[in-house]
């Protein structure tokens, strides 16, 4: 089986900026007030939920892992937007044309640093289970708060755009191995 893995990638990340975009016409840019903690606790809840969805196997709620996968996406990105313009704009609302651009932007360097590790790794992770790509994900969150809860300071490790990059990839890879990319 031939595997074309930025394709997959490309296509996933279509479905979600499509509905980011969507939702930024209708609501505009409301997550422009949330602080960067509010937004970790947001991707905790996604990422918890899809845990709670493994282990127990039913849901009361008519939304499967696919949705949560799909916010952590665009959490992650939301996270780095406001990395990047927390001290240089204080204007909430953002033509929804720029939030394209700043959108492709996080893609393009999270992609570029999934195509490197991709290349290094082996495409390690179409062996991996779903389950474990979910506790990747919940282990990141776990640094990032550890991270915010420090003010951002770091003695040796990456900081959090690093990881929230990871939870992008990590995310994406599970919605490749759910087929995301073929609806």
């Amino acid at each position: 089986m031939q595997t074309n893995t930025s394709l997959e990638y490309d296509q996933v990340i279509q479905a979600c900026k499509d509905l980011f975009i969507k939702k930024t016409k209708d609501y505009g840019t409301a997550w422009r007030i949330l602080r960067l903690p509010s937004i970790t606790d947001q991707i905790f809840i996604k990422a918890q939920r899809i845990r709670t969805l493994e282990e127990k196997k039913i849901s009361k709620v008519d939304e499967g892992i696919i949705p949560e996968y799909v916010g952590i996406i665009n959490y992650c990105i939301i996270a780095m937007i406001q990395l990047d313009l927390h001290d240089t704009e204080h204007d909430l609302e953002l033509e929804a044309s720029r939030v394209s651009t700043l959108f492709d932007n996080k893609v393009k360097e999270t992609k570029e640093l999934m195509m490197d590790k991709n290349h290094d790794y082996g495409e390690a992770w179409r062996d991996m289970r779903l389950e474990s790509l979910t506790d990747l994900i919940l282990m990141k969150l776990m640094r990032v708060k550890q991270i915010e809860d420090n003010k951002g300071s770091t003695l040796v490790s990456e900081g959090v755009v690093a990881n929230y990059q990871d939870m992008m990839n990590y995310s994406i890879f599970g919605l490749i191995k759910l087929n995301y990319n073929q609806q």
